[in-house]
C-alpha cells in the first residue's frame, strides 16, 4: 500500500518505518522544520537538546527496543537521578527511604503512609478496578488529608489547574507505576541518548528513507482527502497525494480540523478530551540553579510546575560547561502566562527562582528560549477507557494516533514509539 503518515514526531516516524519494512511506501509530513514533535532538539553550546525534558526509564522497553534494533543501544547513558521536592522554603531530597523519613513537614504516621503507597502503586496492577475513583479521593481515602495538602493535591493543581479534582486515579496510578519502578537499590537510574533524542529520530528518517519512504518538514497538511466514506489522500499546500490508507499523530483539536466528515459520534469524543498546554522557558545559566535533577514544587504561590536541571543529570561539559534549566509549567490557554514573550515570563519567574535559590538573578542567564504546546497534556478523567477514541477511525483506511489514546500510562517517548507500532499493525492487518 501506499500510506500517508500526519506528523514527524516519534509516533509517526515509528509508524513509517514500520510499515517501511513490511514492503509499504510511505510518505511522511511534518508541518515544522525539525522532526520529533515534542521531542524536536534546538542548538545549544553545540550540542542538540531537547526542546522539552526527556529521559527514559528502565521499564521503557518499547522505546529501549527500537534503539537497540537502530543500533543505537550504545549511546543510551543510563545515570543517576536526583529528584526533590520544594515545600516551605526548603528543597528535599525525594528518592530514598531515608529522604522520606528526613521528609518533616509531614508526621511520621504521614511520612509512613506515603512510603507504603508509593509500594503498593509500584506493585498494583489491576488498574481497571480505580477507574471509577478520582485521584483525589482515593489519595484522600488512603493517604490522609495531610499528605493531599501538603504532596498530592499541590502537583495535580499546578499539572491541571481546575480540572485537578476531576483526573482519574488511573492516570495518577500510571505515573508512580512508572516513577517508582525505576527505582533500585535506594536509588533512581534513568537513560539519555548521547548526543540527544535527536540520534533516534535521524536514525528513523535515514531508516524510513533507505526503504524507499519519503520524509517531508515544512510541509503542513491542511486536509484529508475523503471519497465515497473512504480516505484517499493528503492535501499538502496546493497539492492533493493520493494514497491508499493515512495516519494521524496529531492532536485532537488538529484532526477534527482536517476531517470535517468524521461522524458525529467519534467526534464527540475526540471533542470531549480536553488538553493543558505545556509551556517551558529553558534558561542557560553560567551556574547551577540546585542540585537537584527533578525537583516539584509544592507551593501555590509559584507560578510553575517543576524545575529540571538537566546539567544535574548529564555532564555540563557536554554544553561547553553551560547549565541548562527547564522551568516546566502546564497551563489552560486562557491563562494570561500562556501569551507572555520570553522575557516576560522570565520576569514574572525571577522572584520565585529566588526562592528556590536566593542567590539567583537575571544576570546568571546568558540564553533563554520558550516553547509551547497546545496539546501538551490530555486531561484524563474517570471511565477514561470507555470514553477514548479509537484508532481505527469511521472513515476506511483513516486511523488516528495520539496522546489522548495513550492509556492506562501517560504520554512520553516510550508510548509514543509503542503507539507507532500498534498503529502500523492496525494497518497492514487492514491491508
Amino acid at each position: 500500500m501506499r500510506i500517508g503518515i500526519v506528523g514527524g514526531g516519534l509516533a509517526g516516524l515509528t509508524a513509517a518505518y514500520e510499515l517501511g519494512k513490511q514492503g509499504h511506501e510511505v510518505a511522511v509530513y511534518e508541518r515544522e522544520s525539525e522532526l520529533g514533535g515534542q521531542a524536536a532538539t534546538f542548538e545549544v553550546g553545540g550540542k542538540r537538546l531537547e526542546v522539552f525534558y526527556h529521559h527514559v526509564f528502565a521499564g521503557d522497553v518499547d522505546i529501549i527496543n527500537l534503539v537497540n534494533e537502530l543500533g543505537l543501544g550504545d549511546n543510551v547513558l543510563w545515570l543517576d537521578s536526583r529528584v526533590g521536592f520544594f515545600h516551605e522554603g526548603k528543597v528535599y531530597d525525594f528518592v530514598t527511604a531515608g529522604d522520606l523519613m528526613r521528609f518533616n513537614s509531614v508526621s511520621l504516621v504521614d511520612r509512613l503512609r506515603l512510603g507504603l503507597i508509593s509500594l503498593y502503586l509500584r506493585r498494583y496492577k489491576n488498574w481497571r478496578r480505580m477507574e471509577g475513583a478520582t485521584a483525589r479521593e482515593w489519595l484522600l481515602r488512603y493517604g490522609g488529608r495531610r499528605n493531599y495538602e501538603v504532596v498530592w493535591g499541590p502537583l495535580l493543581r499546578n499539572k491541571f489547574g481546575a480540572s485537578s479534582d476531576d483526573i482519574g486515579m488511573v492516570w495518577f496510578w500510571g505515573k508512580m507505576h512508572l516513577r517508582f519502578s525505576s527505582r533500585e537499590g535506594g536509588r533512581e537510574r534513568l537513560g539519555y541518548m548521547d548526543g540527544s533524542f535527536g540520534a533516534l529520530t535521524d536514525a528513523l528518517r535515514d531508516r524510513i528513507i533507505a526503504q524507499g519512504g519519503a520524509v517531508n518538514t515544512s510541509s503542513t497538511v491542511g486536509q484529508v482527502a475523503v471519497k465515497k466514506g473512504r480516505a484517499v489522500g493528503l492535501q499538502v499546500g496546493w497539492q492533493t497525494h493520493g494514497f491508499d490508507a493515512v495516519v494521524a499523530t496529531v492532536s485532537s483539536p488538529a484532526f477534527l480540523r482536517m476531517v470535517p466528515q468524521l461522524p458525529q459520534d467519534y467526534a464527540r469524543k475526540l471533542e470531549n478530551v480536553r488538553y493543558q498546554m505545556a509551556l517551558c522557558l529553558v534558561l542557560v545559566l553560567k551556574r547551577p540553579l540546585s542540585h537537584m535533577y527533578w525537583m516539584n514544587i509544592s507551593d501555590p504561590t509559584i507560578p510553575f510546575v517543576a524545575l529540571i536541571e538537566h546539567t544535574n543529570f548529564v555532564d555540563p561539559s557536554l554544553y561547553r560547561g553551560k547549565r541548562i534549566v527547564y522551568v516546566s509549567n502546564y497551563l489552560s490557554r486562557d491563562n494570561r502566562l500562556a501569551s507572555l514573550s520570553v522575557d516576560e515570563l522570565l520576569d514574572e519567574y525571577v522572584p520565585h527562582l529566588q526562592k528556590v535559590n536566593p542567590d539567583f538573578g537575571k544576570d546568571w542567564v546568558e540564553e533563554r528560549y520558550l516553547f509551547r504546546e497546545e496539546a501538551g497534556q490530555p486531561v484524563i478523567t474517570t471511565h477514561y477507557s470507555s470514553r477514548m477514541p479509537a484508532h481505527r477511525t469511521p472513515i476506511s483506511g483513516l486511523y488516528l494516533a495520539n496522546t489522548t489514546q495513550i492509556y492506562p500510562e501517560d504520554r512520553g517517548m516510550n508510548y509514543s514509539v509503542r503507539l507507532g507500532r500498534r498503529i502500523a499493525a492496525l494497518v497492514s492487518a487492514q491491508g
